[in-house]
């Protein structure tokens, strides 16, 4: 067994979130190595779903056109009655984007696509997923962890200062920390296959014995393939035939047609729905994200998009630390994200009783837009405000335009691993300059000009009110301009501290 030099962060792990993370450290100049058991990497549409919110994650990350062009919208859903009659609605609240929430409709990705893109960023940014290298074994300190992994070239102990365990509900991370992941199976098993087939057109997602456990069937035309996803619940005991003949024979049973054949099968599982949420997030210098942490049924798309939302979260704070911050913003982690996963957890069993019912049609409730951490150690507001935007909410977008006449979003202001702070009016300057701050004012003498009083609106702010927005998009301060000095406070917690002066 060799040892290998030392890197921050050893990512168990290289689905959704692995990627997220892997990617949040990449930009950031964070040393990390990414592993994954598996041989390749997944081959699955399973996480299809790409909500609002992650859509915005992803322009972040400087994907999302990618992700857009690779996928496509949802088909309306063709239910189809017992004599072979149909309806066609939308299974997707269609709604106008704004200028706040320039998105509005989730996409329909296959998660093998996306987590493609992923992998074609993460290169661009000189890093590569190890596929068929595996965690065996670890053991921590308070100065770090050292973990066993087993390659393709033999064994290694390596010295890390963190460890992500984003290692799937199985996860190994979360059974050798010993964390509780109490909840709940749901009673309800399900497949899910990849297939060619013929004898359906791909301009719809046609579903039969909607309401019926026993008869349900959906087949959806997926996205940016010619494949279609064959979905439906399966009884609780016995084997499955997922071959291309036995889901052949299971969709003319349920259909009631002998004229839909599966040609083959690309990916194909059974599976039993669970609820499950880890006890806790972080244990010393070990941390859990996305299924590791959390298992969701698959009704909603929640559970790929809040996965991402976690990685999202966990990356910009280890590099903080990293980079000198205190340790305890790392603590901040499992504070903001473990009650957005619980409520997650709640909303897809909510619609999985929906969906038994036979409504499958998704609102507002699922885009993740309204997700905040009002709660957070990390939101502050001087004075306390009473309504409107409020520190942890979202930081919403804005159309601008710049001093020198060229049009701006608010989005690409706060694009990129710094922190932003905005000044509506001020009259002076709130905080000095400092290494990953970006200082921005807005108004008649500012550099962004709000022409279309779309910051205004959004923002609810008062002439020399400044709001700090957090790398990841959250509102993490909204100050007076009497209050500008609790920003000082604020940002050295975050490893923004004041510049010493140079000498003269």
């Amino acid at each position: 067994m060799t040892e290998k030099s030392t890197v921050d962060v050893l990512i168990s792990g290289a689905g959704a979130a692995g990627l997220t993370l892997a990617i949040e450290l990449a930009r950031r100049g964070v040393s990390f190595r990414l592993i994954e058991k598996s041989t390749d990497p997944f081959r699955g549409s399973r996480g299809k779903g790409i909500q609002p919110r992650s859509q915005e994650i992803f322009e972040d990350l400087g994907i999302l056109d990618r992700i857009v062009a690779r996928g496509g919208a949802y088909p309306p859903q063709r239910e189809y009655r017992g004599d072979g009659s149909f309806v066609e609605s939308d299974a997707m609240l269609r709604e106008e984007p704004t200028p706040a929430e320039p998105y509005h409709l989730p996409l329909m990705v296959p998660q093998f696509l996306t987590e493609g893109v992923m992998r074609e960023r993460l290169t661009e940014l000189g890093h590569r997923p190890e596929f068929g290298c595996e965690l065996t074994g670890f053991e921590q300190d308070e100065a770090g962890v050292t973990a066993r992994i087993k390659g393709q070239s033999g064994e290694e102990t390596i010295r890390v200062r963190w460890l992500v365990g984003a290692d799937g509900g199985r996860s190994l991370v979360r059974r050798a920390l010993d964390i509780g992941f109490p909840g709940k199976t749901l009673g309800v098993r399900a497949i899910v296959a990849d297939v060619l087939l013929t004898g359906l057109d791909r301009d719809a997602w046609h579903r039969f014995g909607e309401g019926d456990m026993q008869r349900q069937l959906a087949l959806c035309p997926l996205a940016g393939t010619n494949l279609f996803q064959i979905q439906g619940p399966v009884p609780l005991d016995g084997e499955i035939d997922l071959s291309a003949a036995g889901l052949t024979a299971l969709v003319s049973e349920r259909s009631g047609r002998n004229d839909i054949h599966v040609q083959s099968v690309s990916w194909a599982s059974a599976f039993n729905m669970n609820a499950r949420l880890a006890d806790r997030y972080r244990l010393g210098r070990v941390f859990l994200v996305g299924d590791a942490a959390h298992t969701h049924p698959p009704t909603g798309g929640q559970g790929l998009n809040t996965s991402i939302q976690d990685a999202y979260n966990l990356g910009w704070k280890l590099a903080a630390v990293t980079a000198g911050a205190a340790d305890q913003l790392l603590d901040s982690y499992e504070e903001e994200r473990r009650p957005i996963a619980a409520a997650m957890l709640g909303l897809a069993t909510k619609l999985l009783d929906a969906l038994k019912r036979g409504d499958v049609r998704r609102g507002r409730e699922v885009h993740q837009l309204d997700i905040g951490y009002p709660d957070s150690a990390l939101a502050l507001e001087k004075p306390e405000r009473n309504g409107g935007l409020l520190a942890g909410d979202r930081a919403p977008d804005a159309p601008l335009k710049g001093a020198a006449g060229q049009p701006v979003r608010l989005f690409d202001l706060i694009k990129g691993p710094h922190w932003t702070l905005l000044g509506y009016e001020p009259e002076q300057a709130a905080v000095p300059p400092r290494p990953g701050l970006q200082i921005h004012r807005i108004g008649r003498r500012g550099d962004v000009i709000d022409e279309g009083g779309h910051f205004r609106d959004a923002y609810a702010l008062a002439p020399g009110d400044w709001v700090l927005v957090r790398p990841d998009g959250y509102i993490g301060a909204i100050v007076a301009s009497d209050e500008a000095s609790a920003l000082e406070t604020y940002l050295t917690t975050a490893g923004l501290g004041p510049v010493a002066k140079q000498p003269s």
